[in-house]
This record gives C-alpha cells, structure tokens and sequence, in this order.
C-alpha cells in the first residue's frame, strides 16, 4: 500500500508539472521603475502599500514627487459595519464589515493618468454578546486583512497597466 500511494504521488507532480502549473511569485512586475505614493493623513494604507511595493515588486518608493515616473494617490479608505443579522430577541448576531478603497494613478504634474476601479471588500463577524473584547479585537484584525489584500489588489491592478 505504501508503494502505490508513492508511485501516485510521483504521477500527480508529474502531471502538476506537464499541465505548467506555478505557483504565483511573490514580484510583481509594475511598468513603472519609480513610484510616489501620497494617502490622506491618518490612514496607514500608504504607508503597506510602500512597504509592499519595496519589498514584493522591483519598484522602488521615491521620497520625492519630482522623482517619480507616476504618482499613486489613495483617495480615500473607508472602514464599514453593519448589522448583518439579529436573534429572535432582537441582539445582534453578526455584522458584516466592509472596507472600500479608492486611487487613481497620477503623473509628476498632478494630472490624471487613470482612475483604478475602487476595491470593495467584507467580512462576516459573528458576535456574541459574552465575547465583546475578543470580537473587538477580531474586528481590528479584519479590517488590517481587508487593507493587506486591498493593497495587493492595487498592486495586480497597477502591473496590468499598459503605460504605452
């Protein structure tokens, strides 16, 4: 039994590996070499999205607008929540939380190269009343979620970009 467990093992990565599946690379290639990224004060999503492009793509952050072949401006972020579903007795049972984030590309000047779609995302929160601090630090850990995968989004979206 051990022998053909093995011999279909080495069949299904041959098969993987004829059929030309890959694991997805971390780099992602954005058309652009120097990017500057400008986000309203208060949110930290600037902040990932630089620390992201730095570090996952062959870009780099520039300090500087001047510098930059393409400016990235966050409009806005926006953290939601409502109430998804209530009991019988009328408390609330889950909330679905919402995230939603909107950028559009710039040149150096300040003029509008493109506006990217806005990136809308939720969750589901179960909640139980006996659990209140657990369910606020869930929340907190949800929206950072939300935020990490909208920045790879606009990463994705920013590398399909064709700049010619």
């Amino acid at each position: 039994m051990p022998r053909l467990s093995f011999v279909l093992l080495v069949f299904l990565v041959a098969t993987l590996a004829a059929c030309g599946f890959q694991l997805r690379g971390e780099v992602a290639e954005l058309p652009f070499e120097r990017v500057y990224i400008t986000a309203p004060a208060g949110l930290t999503i600037g902040s990932d999205l630089e620390r992201a492009i730095n570090t996952h793509t062959r870009a780099q952050v520039v300090k500087k607008m001047e510098k930059a072949e393409v400016v990235i401006q966050i409009i806005s972020a926006i953290n939601e929540k409502r109430i998804l579903s209530l009991s019988g007795g009328g408390r609330v049972r889950e909330f679905e939380l919402g995230y939603r984030v909107a950028t559009r590309l710039l040149d150096p000047s300040g003029a509008e190269l493109l506006t990217l779609n806005e990136i809308r995302l939720t969750r589901i929160l179960p909640f139980l009343d006996a659990q209140v601090l657990a369910k606020v630090a869930e929340e907190e850990m949800l929206y950072k979620d939300m935020q990490n995968d909208a920045v790879q989004q606009i990463i994705r979206q920013i590398s399909a970009i064709n700049p010619g």
